[in-house]
């Protein structure tokens, strides 16, 4: 099964192609890890016809996509989602979200990523991966969960730990998808995991503009 992974919930956009099967590892067939703060929506589609490119194929050779959910900002999550669901769409194939902490790192650990607002997003996983914890949105200083901690290594002074530098990653994804992937039907609904309300809300009230 061939796939297009795709995540937009950290400032790393992150697409890949990778040969999926449910009986053998997964082969990325290629990868782009594009540094892109806010700009999303205008590299994502790039990145994507780039490793459409580099693995030598075109859209219609493609038999599911899947997509990282966040945690993560309002925007960004909200490119990415739409994007991977017009995209389906368009070729009636099946699309896949999952939670992007479950994309980073393997193993038992505790996953934190930037949430801003001098905030982490994190999320538990056992010796088999599988998240037991999580996720959640919190200071840094007050994440009472054990280590190791794998992500953004800047966070180790506040957590007065070591981080272990990881990021979301193609086969990471993959392997996060690898249920629903195996039987399709068994996909939820595409829900961005916001966490919390965005940064811009609309006013409560419009101030009258006096006229002289």
């Amino acid at each position: 099964m061939l796939v297009l992974a795709l995540d937009t919930a950290t400032p790393t956009l992150v697409v890949g192609v990778a040969d999926w099967s449910k009986h053998a590892d997964t082969e990325v067939l290629a990868e782009r890890a594009v540094p892109s703060g806010n700009r999303h929506a205008e590299l994502l589609t790039p990145a994507i016809t780039g490793v459409l490119d580099d693995a030598g194929l075109a859209m219609g050779d493609l038999d599911a996509v899947v997509t990282g959910l966040g945690p993560g900002p309002f925007t960004g999550l909200r490119v990415g989602v739409v994007t991977a669901a017009a995209l389906a769409d368009a070729r009636a194939l099946p699309v896949i979200g999952v939670c992007s902490l479950d994309a980073i790192g393997s193993g038992a650990r505790t996953v934190v990523t930037n949430a801003r607002r001098k905030e982490v997003y994190w999320a538990v996983y056992d010796a088999d991966g599988a998240r037991i914890d999580g996720p959640g949105v919190v200071r840094p200083e007050e994440l009472d969960r054990p280590g190791p901690f794998v992500g953004d290594p800047a966070f180790g002074a506040r957590l007065d730990a070591t981080v272990t530098p990881a990021e979301v990653t193609t086969a990471g994804l993959l392997r996060a998808a690898g249920r629903q992937l195996a039987d399709p039907s068994s996909a939820g609904p595409l829900l961005p995991l916001y966490l919390r309300r965005p940064d811009a809300t609309p006013p409560t009230a419009i101030k009258a503009v006096s006229q002289s």
